[in-house]
């Protein structure tokens, strides 16, 4: 029930404000690709830290005779505006050191300021600060829903950058992209929320004035070089500093204005004649508007501007999902003292929910008093005979949202008469919990002394239709109610499918059940070594996952054929010419990390296919070392072994190590793992990646291995490393 109370909050809070919000996000992208812009070219000296506000203006007085002001904008560039020696009038950005005019300033195009005037107030003054105002907030409560979400999702905060279940893409980038951006958009949520308490005066700015009477010894006149208010300035700590109008007047002042205060400093002694400070409210609304507007470093830009985009896709990706969990309409005809065949339905996506509407269809047809509820609206039902569970498991073998008081309200409500139950659980066995909490429901029912177990539970593994048909059978059977085994019944159209035409397809022999598969796209698309293709071999909802490794335009599969191979069985019977329709999924996480000093790649079996596309893409050629286990060697190790050793002429590659497991010295790859110990623990220790693809046994034991060493080497776990983004996986 508490999960469900933070997605309605999550989607309420979403649909009031997702206009607003869309509005400010694209016109935050534009205003974040303006403050990359203006920091280029770039009038940033490098040894502005080191100047003070005393030789900035003795060096500028040789050149600039009179001077107005200077100011020191927020990318730490100094314009000026004076008379040269020859009387001309200078406005721009100069180098302090030596006067050196380095450019003009640039006002902003009519474009970014008719954007930035719609981000900040929609052109409707006080009342559109108000309601960017109010939006800044809804975003910042979306996102803690969105965080609370997640963590229960994942089933606590340890376990928060966990692998995440493909029930889709909108989900799938939904939740990585929100993990990916999370800091950001908080960021920007709070401090658009603060600049708009600020701006409409919620939170008050008082200055504080003090005065400074003259003292006796600051009677006399000093050089500005003297002057100990200059000598202590740093020209980067720096906004403005205004010049007097007459000079020699003591009545005329320099005004010199901080990040934290201004001060009006005597012309002649350089005495401080009046201090301003600037109260907190006001730093921390500098401190806000350089956060939400990126405009002081741009990397930061860049990333708000990512941040901006994102929560472009967010909105269109949020209600894909909630179309989905919606768009199965559920009929009841009857009520629950009338029905007397009750089906609870547990479900996260929506996926199972409309297997189970396609049953409760199908038995209101056939005249069945049926009815379909969430399992979390258990209650009496007093004429019931058969009660069907239809759920998925949410997170590490637990409840999906709207089954998450099921068992409570099991308890506080016993039927009053003997009632079938059966169950059926939906799950993918790539996940080590595959349908636990179908079986933990099976179990809490057979101890219920008014429920019977008509059939043992069965399971749907990547929503098989033909596994849901086996329970369709079995239930038929023992209760003779019929229910149709077509598949088409229970498929649905899936969307977002592109084109690849089968280039070449290695075969297999009695030594080597892997084979190639090299697949052409036909249109453009966006591929990347260590992306997924999804193919639905019965061309059904059934999906089958496989690693891409890309090579000049062409997409290679690695794949191990097995006997009645649902989707390797499919792949192995295409031929030369033939067009596969799949869909690709982007999988940034597991790319090559082109930023790092060295990389290491481990595999085993057909966990190879995306390090060979890697591989060739290293461009840039970073120092790879590939470690590789197989059971045999065969002709497709042999080939592997081609393919890497002009690799290496290539300058690609530095080093391959094989280990087989099936040999007369057999080895395994956590073997040459041990052996290389010393590479490893430098290679982590130096910033260097590792990746993993392959089986989820593999990664275990890597792992394991892995720990081993480290602990003994540096005394850290691996657990730093995975946390610092040096350890990407992708296994199954």
């Amino acid at each position: 029930m508490l999960v469900s109370v933070w997605r309605y909050a999550h989607l309420a809070l979403a649909l009031v404000s997702s206009v607003f919000l869309l509005l400010l996000s694209v016109t935050g992208v534009i205003l974040a690709i303006d403050a990359v812009n203006e920091k280029i070219p770039p009038y940033r000296i490098e040894n502005i830290e080191s100047l003070n506000l005393s030789q900035t203006i003795t060096g500028l007085r040789k050149v600039y005779p009179e001077i107005i002001e200077i100011s020191v904008d927020h990318n730490q560039f100094v314009s000026i505006d004076a008379i040269d020696a020859e009387g001309n009038t200078v406005k721009g950005y100069i180098d302090p050191q030596t006067g050196k005019y380095l450019g003009a300033q640039k006002n902003k195009t009519q474009f970014v300021q008719w954007t930035t005037a719609l981000h900040r107030s929609l052109f409707l003054k006080v009342t559109g600060r108000i309601i960017i105002g109010i939006a800044s907030f809804l975003l910042f409560l979306i996102t803690i829903s969105g965080l609370v979400l997640i963590i229960k999702r994942q089933q606590g905060v340890r376990h928060f950058f966990a692998k995440i279940n493909r029930d889709f893409f909108a989900q799938y980038f939904h939740v990585v992209s929100g993990r990916l951006f999370l800091i950001p958009i908080l960021i920007l949520a709070l401090t658009g929320t603060y600049l708009f308490m600020v701006r409409i005066e919620l939170l008050k700015k008082t200055n504080q004035t003090v005065e400074y009477p003259v003292k006796e010894n600051e009677t006399e006149e000093l050089a500005i070089t003297d002057f100990p208010i200059f000598k202590k300035t740093k020209l980067s700590d720096v906004a403005k500093v205004e010049f007097p109008f007459m000079e020699g007047d003591p009545d005329e002042y320099y005004v010199l204005k901080l990040k934290d205060r201004e001060l009006t400093v005597n012309q002649l002694n350089g005495a401080v004649h009046k201090e301003v400070k600037y109260p907190f409210t006001a730093l921390a609304e500098q401190f806000s508007l350089d956060l939400h507007t990126g405009k002081t470093n741009m990397i930061w830009a860049i990333i708000l501007g990512l941040a901006s985009l994102n929560i472009v896709f967010f909105i269109y990706t949020g209600f894909v999902i909630t179309f989905k969990r919606t768009r199965t309409k559920i009929k009841n005809k009857y009520k629950a003292a009338d029905a007397e065949i009750v089906i609870l339905v547990g479900t996260e996506n929506g996926s199972t929910l409309f297997f189970a509407n396609q049953i409760h269809k199908q038995l209101l047809a056939d005249g069945k008093k049926s009815l379909l509820l969430g399992m979390n609206h258990y209650q009496y039902f007093p004429k019931a005979k058969h009660l069907l569970l239809f759920t998925s498991t949410y997170g590490l073998g637990t409840a999906p949202s709207n089954a998450s008081q099921f068992e409570k309200k099991l308890l506080a409500y016993p039927q009053q008469q003997s009632i079938n139950f059966s169950v059926l659980g939906f799950g993918s066995k790539a996940y080590p919990d595959f349908c636990a909490y179908a079986y933990a429901i099976d179990k809490l029912l057979s101890e219920q002394a008014w429920a019977s177990q008509l059939i043992d539970p069965h399971t749907v593994n990547d929503k098989s239709v033909d596994e849901l048909i086996s329970w369709v059978h079995h239930w038929s059977e023992h209760t003779n109610i019929a229910l149709a085994s077509a598949p088409a019944i229970y498929s649905s159209k899936v969307v977002g499918l592109k084109k690849f035409k089968v280039i070449a397809r290695s075969v297999v022999s009695e030594s080597n059940s892997t084979f190639t598969l090299l697949l052409k796209p036909l249109g453009k698309m966006k591929v990347q070594s260590g992306d997924l293709l999804a193919i639905y071999p019965a061309q059904d909802q059934r999906e089958r996952f496989y690693s891409i490794g890309c090579k000049d335009g062409m997409v290679q599969l690695v794949v191990k054929l097995f006997p009645d191979g649902f989707g390797s069985g499919f792949l192995y019977q295409l031929k030369a010419d033939q067009v596969l329709e799949a869909r690709v999924m982007a999988n940034p996480s597991f790319h090559f990390p082109k930023a790092a000093p060295a990389v290491a790649l481990i595999a085993n079996g057909t966990g190879i296919a995306p390090f060979l596309g890697m591989i060739s893409e290293n461009q840039y050629k970073i120092p790879v070392k590939l470690y590789a286990g197989f059971r045999r060697n065969n002709e497709m190790t042999a080939q592997y072994l081609e393919f890497t050793d002009e690799q290496k002429k290539l300058g690609q590659l530095n080093d391959v190590q094989l280990a087989f497991s099936r040999e007369q010295q057999g080895q395994y790859v956590m073997d040459l793992i041990r052996q290389d110990g010393t590479y490893f623990v430098e290679l982590l220790e130096q910033q260097g990646c590792i990746l993993l693809c392959g089986s989820l046994r593999m990664q275990q034991d890597v792992e394991a291995t892995l720990n081993e060493i480290l602990l003994v080497s540096t005394g850290k776990s691996i657990n730093i490393y995975k946390e610092n983004g040096q350890i990407l996986t992708d296994c199954y």
